[in-house]
């Protein structure tokens, strides 16, 4: 494991400053925006942009790579994230912002992301392409960290200047620009990938509808709370710290709770614990109005546990998809659960935003409440329409990040006696 981290060391590396950079930039965008007097309407529609680029990469990326090679285009994007973000700094208009975060998103899901009938993540390819079928598992587990790590610090970052000025807009780009050195300077032969046979929406669906139903919503859950955390803190009241404090919590939530959850998983109907963690998510939702009328440490707590919850989701839909998918099935699969994800993600930032603006800021939670009753309602339908899968036949949970590529797929343990149809 020590000789195959030496191999990835600056890949992971590259990763954890991108990852802290986005994270960074996301709550900046929300607490300047809210600073400079854009409704909650215009921000959601702002935050919204950063999953419209996420999409629409997916089908210009791949034909860059296949011109040009895994190590420019990594590179080049990471050039043009980094300018995005200045480009925000210099003109405080939601027009442009909406543009600066649609081509963050662009450069970010092929900085993640190669594909031809999907997306494929460009770090987790070269992390694939290095690993044995015994060490995946953890490196996966490692870059699960490392993924996490630079969410966390990314957030405490906030704290480093005041979000009015130009500096943390200048960190962001520095940090985006430091990303692509380790990985420029130590890079090898790049992998070759090959392509996955395309999974429809409609087979998707067939193979499993709560798998397919499940990231969709995930999708709208989780780019809501995170796209829209750091304005919703500001409509209430708190300060530069205390939204970075908001939101770190709800990042070690996500991480101190998903191995938890997935180990319950394997041990019991996945759809049951599924059922069980969206709706616990829907009542610590709620619980978190009354908490941030109360305190700040009330606030957090409920960001940490709901987070905790609603997080390892992902990881629970891809799981429960896989259960039911021949082992050649699972990229392809992966691939269109990303694309579920990302129409999803579209509409959470942009119905907060309306609801926000409408109903007040705990609109935010009630919606992450609705969202996650919702899919709680679809899961028990789906439990009465089909028997459950032994438990002795399902996959191992893996936790994968919400931008994981379906290369990540070929990396996680697969069940036993998988099969093509649900």
């Amino acid at each position: 494991m020590i000789a195959l981290l030496r191999t990835t060391w600056a890949l992971l590396l590259g990763v954890a400053l991108i990852m802290s950079g986005n994270a960074l930039q996301g709550s900046l965008l929300g607490l300047r925006g809210s600073l400079e007097g854009f409704s909650s309407a215009v921000m959601g529609l702002v935050m919204s942009g950063y999953y419209v680029g996420f999409l629409s990469s997916s089908l210009i990326t791949p034909r860059s790579v296949r011109s040009v090679g895994h190590v420019r285009v990594f590179g080049a994007l990471a050039a043009l994230a980094a300018t995005s973000i200045l480009v925000a700094s210099l003109y405080i208009s939601p027009y442009v912002w909406f543009w600066s975060r649609a081509v963050t998103g662009f450069c970010y899901a092929g900085l993640y992301v190669i594909c031809n009938a999907g997306l494929y993540v460009i770090a987790e390819s070269w992390i694939n392409d290095r690993s044995t079928n015994e060490t995946r598992g953890r490196l996966l587990s490692v870059y699960m960290v490392v993924q996490f790590s630079g969410l966390t610090s990314g957030q405490a970052m906030l704290n480093l200047a005041d979000p009015a000025g130009f500096q943390l807009f200048s960190l962001v780009a520095m940090i985006i620009s430091l990303a692509v050195v380790p990985v420029l300077l130590t890079a090898k032969h790049a992998p070759a990938f090959a392509e996955p046979t395309h999974v429809s929406l409609a087979q998707l669906y067939r193979v499993s509808p709560l798998g397919a139903i499940g990231t969709l919503g995930v999708g709208m859950a989780h780019s809501g709370f995170f796209q829209m955390g750091a304005v919703f803190g500001h409509r209430i009241g708190l300060g530069t710290a205390q939204v970075s404090l908001f939101m770190m919590s709800a990042v070690l939530g996500g991480v101190a709770l998903q191995w938890p959850v997935g180990r319950l998983s394997d041990k019991f109907d996945r759809r049951r614990v599924l059922t069980f963690v969206t709706f616990a998510a829907a009542l610590i939702a709620l619980a978190a109005i009354a908490a941030s009328t109360v305190s700040l440490a009330g606030l957090s707590v409920a960001a940490f546990f709901y987070a905790g919850m609603s997080l390892p989701m992902y990881s629970l839909c891809i799981a429960h998809t896989n259960d039911f998918l021949k082992t050649d099935q699972m990229v392809a699969a992966s691939s269109t659960l990303m694309l579920l994800f990302g129409i999803g993600a579209i509409g959470g930032p942009l119905t907060i935003g309306v609801l926000m603006g409408s109903f007040g800021p705990h609109a935010y939670w009630v919606y992450l409440a609705v969202v996650h009753v919702l899919l709680g309602l679809f899961a028990l339908y789906r439990m009465t329409r089909r028997a459950s899968r032994p438990v002795e036949e399902q996959g191992r949970f893996v936790a994968m990040p919400a931008n994981a590529s379906p290369t990540a797929a070929s990396m996680a343990p697969h069940p036993p006696g998988a099969v093509s149809k649900r």
